[in-house]
C-alpha cells in the first residue's frame, strides 16, 4: 500500500504565495512521475503541475511561470511552489504519485492523495 500525505494547503490574500507539499511512502519500486490535480467547485478536476522524476516537468498554461513543481527523489517528496496567486487558483489540490511496487515492479500503479484546501480571497 502506497500512501500519499500533504500539507501547505490554506487562507491567502491574491497575489501570495503558499508551498505544498506531498510525501509518498509504502512499497515503492521506482516513482515515474508525481504531481498535482486540482478540483474548484462545480470544475472538473484539472492537471496543475507534473514531474516525471527523469527531469521533465509540465505545467498548465493557467499556472505557468507562477507555479513551480520540484522533488526530493531521496524522500520520495514533491512541492508545489506557488506565487502571485490569485482568486481562480481557489481550489482543493490533490497530489498523485505513479510509480512500480516492489512486490510487482513492472506494473504501473497510480495513487492519490486527500487533497489540502487552497483559498485565495481577493
Amino acid at each position: 500500500q502506497v500512501q500519499l500525505v500533504e500539507s501547505g494547503g490554506g487562507l491567502v490574500q491574491a497575489g501570495g504565495s503558499l508551498r505544498l507539499s506531498c510525501a509518498a511512502s509504502g512499497s515503492i519500486y521506482k516513482i515515474n512521475a508525481m504531481g498535482w490535480y486540482r478540483q474548484a467547485p462545480g470544475k472538473q478536476r484539472e492537471l496543475v503541475a507534473v514531474d516525471f522524476w527523469a527531469g521533465a516537468t509540465s505545467y498548465a498554461d493557467t499556472v505557468k511561470d507562477r507555479f513551480t513543481i520540484s522533488t526530493d527523489h531521496a524522500k520520495n517528496t514533491v512541492y508545489l511552489q506557488m506565487n502571485s496567486l490569485k482568486p481562480e487558483d481557489t481550489a482543493v489540490y490533490y497530489c498523485y504519485a505513479a510509480y512500480s511496487r516492489s512486490d510487482s515492479p513492472w506494473a504501473e500503479y497510480t495513487s492519490w492523495g486527500r487533497g489540502t484546501q487552497v483559498t485565495v480571497s481577493s
